[in-house]
């Protein structure tokens, strides 16, 4: 047999990365990784901040609603809004203001088929607004405020400070010993270290 020749080609020289453009590689690689990692926990941060704001101003729209709403359900007959200690017996009008709570009788309703006419009161209990409400005596009075129904409104409060004024035209009063059952009530909230913006209610007066 005739051997039959096998022409070998040179083999290429094999040629790779040196261990100075791997090193490179590798920390422009970093570089990017870094980046995309500050960006999403930059942006975690921002969506965690957004719901921060947004529940909060969710409640102090509700509560401050819910509050206003009550408080306009209070009316007080002009010939008759002499209070005493929240209440003059046989009247039944029914006011009370300190420097950390208001309670009013109001119309609620708490449900479709859950209200009614009733005491409720507003008032800073440690570091919580509460809201508390039960049915009048027969006298018109308010019983125990403590074994009240009770709702938690504002959870880490820090102040809740009560004014009012007597007349539109007087300076806001701190002064619980009045004559008489206010024209408007102002309510400061602070809660979580950020004051809510004044909630500053009428008085309404049945003609």
């Amino acid at each position: 047999m005739t051997a039959v020749g096998i022409n070998r080609q040179p083999l290429l020289e094999q040629q790779g990365f040196t261990l100075v453009e791997v090193m490179v590689a590798l920390s422009i690689l970093s570089l990017v990784l870094l980046a995309t990692v500050t960006g999403l926990r930059t942006l975690a941060n921002t969506q965690l901040a957004v719901e921060r704001v947004t529940s909060r101003v969710d409640e102090v729209r509700t509560v401050s609603g819910f509050i206003r709403d009550a408080l306009e359900a209070a009316v007080l007959s002009p010939k008759s809004s002499r209070l005493s200690g929240g209440g003059v017996p046989g009247e039944s009008n029914f006011f009370d203001v300190t420097g950390h709570s208001v309670a009013w009788k109001s119309n609620v309703l708490f449900g479709e088929n859950f209200g009614g006419s009733y005491l409720v009161r507003v008032a800073k209990e440690g570091d919580q607004l509460v809201l508390r409400w039960q049915e009048p005596s027969a006298r018109g009075l308010a019983g125990d405020w403590a074994r009240a129904d009770s709702r938690v409104l504002v959870q880490r409060l820090e102040e809740f400070d009560v004014a009012y004024k007597l007349d539109f035209f007087l300076p806001w009063s701190q002064d619980y010993d009045r004559p008489s059952a206010p024209n408007l009530v102002r309510m400061q909230i602070k809660s979580d270290g950020r004051y809510w913006p004044d909630l500053i209610l009428r008085v309404h007066r049945s003609r």
